[in-house]
């Protein structure tokens, strides 16, 4: 705990990492906040909660990264009240979870952005679809509004309006770019056009079974949501799941962070003009989910991590033939690196392009990936390790540069350490069960599940309703913090290089609008 915190109740809070929770009132929600920031924390998710079945208020939630432990702030507004603390003076992220909180609940943050995000006119003004007494199955008449971008003007000043629908399969996003010729003076970004209502269903499912729902929240980072929903599961009813399951949640979660950076580093040569990449990194990615379906039984496990562990155990003669093609991945991954090391079109448009300086990402709470690599030196299986990461020494992998190099080379440092991890996993795997039973938790039990995925740390908060449902559920993804940070990376470049810049990021558009 800060020295600045000591003096305010705290309890421990059920979860997977070190945490501890304040229940505080609007003025010492706010100079908490202001404690953490001096102290070097960081917002890690904010959201809303309609209590007033209970006690007839609102309650707003702020998770916090402290170098040691999770910290979980919550403010009981009072009975009638609709507004809180603005926290976006301090953690700039705030601003659009507080929005997004707007929208779903309808309280407000004191002097905030009053631009709503997540409705985009799909339901009326005055409904708010978190609030208990709202019914999930109502369908409502669109009811559409006008959205106010932030404008800039001065001679030789034009918009470039990209989205929100994009070719290809990606999710729609809207980008308004203000340049001077093809230099960008400002992007202003607008998302959550598909928002899919998750942590109101959460409220439909059993305890037993919403970890599916989690898995399918961004479909690239299966493992990693559903290991956060069931390690807050586990918390919340004491549950230890068996090594050798937490030792194959780990091997599932390092793969699932293997497959995307070398999706993304074939991706980004592609991007730069540099086709084999492409073709080179595509032909590694399937070869390895070819073997998650050998191993798992899919090739991407939505449904292998499940309450108290695994669904499936690994089969006794897949384990020596992944060792072996970690073995062959790691020659093909080092081969690569020289290449693009070496080419010198690839370099020119790599190095500068999207730089982020690192003092700019610590102020604006850059997070996981983008933030490692302009030095922002966080991630939690390295600072708060959970089993099996306590046993297998994971390091920590930083760049200081901040451009689209860093990320290159910092996908590359991370695809190698995760095939270290990998076979380590595989060569002193557990003996024994994967899964536990898990009992039935108490209505109102809460906890905390955080799992350290490929794009950054993944949150999952449950509370348990009765007969075994789920009272509420909320699910949070890293890039909520990164996306207002790449409206930052873009400024002083050219327009066509935001494919490349904002490949280098490679943000989800699904988990931010859960």
């Amino acid at each position: 705990m800060l020295p600045a915190l000591q003096s305010l109740a705290s309890a421990p809070f059920p979860s997977n990492v070190r945490a501890t929770r304040l229940s505080l009132d609007g003025r010492s929600w706010h100079r908490a906040a202001a404690a953490i920031r001096e102290g070097g924390g960081a917002l890690l998710a904010l959201w809303g909660t309609d209590d007033r079945d209970r006690d007839r208020r609102f309650r707003v939630h702020a998770a916090y990264l402290l170098p040691s432990e999770l910290l979980l702030v919550e403010h009981a507004l009072p009975e009638g009240e609709l507004a809180f603390p603005d926290l976006a003076s301090l953690f700039p992220c705030a601003a659009r979870l507080q929005r997004a909180v707007a929208d779903l609940l309808g309280i407000r943050a004191y002097g905030g952005d009053a631009r709503g995000w997540v409705r985009h006119g799909g339901w009326p003004e005055q409904v708010y679809p978190l609030r208990r007494d709202v019914d999930p199955e109502v369908r409502y008449p669109a009811a559409p509004a006008p959205y106010r971008y932030l404008s800039v003007a001065g001679d030789g000043v034009h918009e470039i309006a990209v989205g929100p629908v994009h070719a290809g399969t990606i999710e729609p996003g809207g980008f308004r770019f203000s340049v001077v010729g093809e230099k960008v003076l400002r992007l202003e970004q607008r998302l959550a056009y598909t928002h899919k209502g998750v942590d109101k269903r959460f409220e439909r499912f059993s305890q037993s079974e919403g970890h599916r729902l989690a898995a399918r929240v961004s479909g690239d980072s299966c493992v990693a949501y559903a290991w956060a929903y069931c390690a807050a599961l586990e918390a919340m009813t004491g549950t230890m799941s068996p090594a050798r399951a937490t030792a194959l949640r780990a091997l599932a979660l390092e793969r699932e962070r293997l497959a995307n950076h070398l999706g993304d580093l074939g991706a980004l040569g592609n991007d730069a003009g540099f086709a084999f990449g492409l073709a080179q990194f595509s032909r590694l990615k399937e070869e390895l989910l070819r073997s998650n379906d050998d191993a798992f039984g899919a090739r991407y496990p939505f449904d292998l991590v499940v309450p108290g562990g695994v669904a499936v155990d690994l089969p006794a003669t897949v384990g020596p033939l992944l060792v072996e093609q970690l073995d062959a991945l790691e020659q093909a991954v080092h081969g690569l690196r020289g290449i693009y090391d070496e080419h010198a079109g690839l370099q020119d448009r790599f190095r500068g392009a999207g730089w982020l300086d690192p003092g700019l990402a610590r102020t604006l709470g850059a997070i996981g990936l983008v933030g490692r690599a302009s030095g922002v030196g966080r991630d939690l299986r390295v600072d708060q390790p959970w089993a099996p990461y306590d046993r297998l020494g994971p390091r920590l992998m930083v760049r200081e540069e901040g451009d689209v190099a860093a990320r290159v080379q910092l996908r590359f440092d991370e695809a190698l350490e995760s095939i270290r991890l990998c076979r380590a996993i595989l060569e002193d795997l557990p003996a024994g069960g994967v899964r536990a039973e898990v009992p039935v938790a108490a209505p109102g039990s809460r906890a905390l599940g955080v799992i350290e995925g490929w794009r950054g740390p993944v949150l999952v908060a449950l509370e348990a309703g009765s007969e075994g449902r789920l009272r509420r559920g909320h699910a949070h993804d890293p890039s909520w913090q990164n996306w207002p940070v790449l409206e930052f990376a873009i400024l002083g470049n050219i327009v066509p290089d935001f494919p490349l810049i904002n490949k280098s990021f490679n943000l989800s558009y699904s988990g931010p609008d859960g």
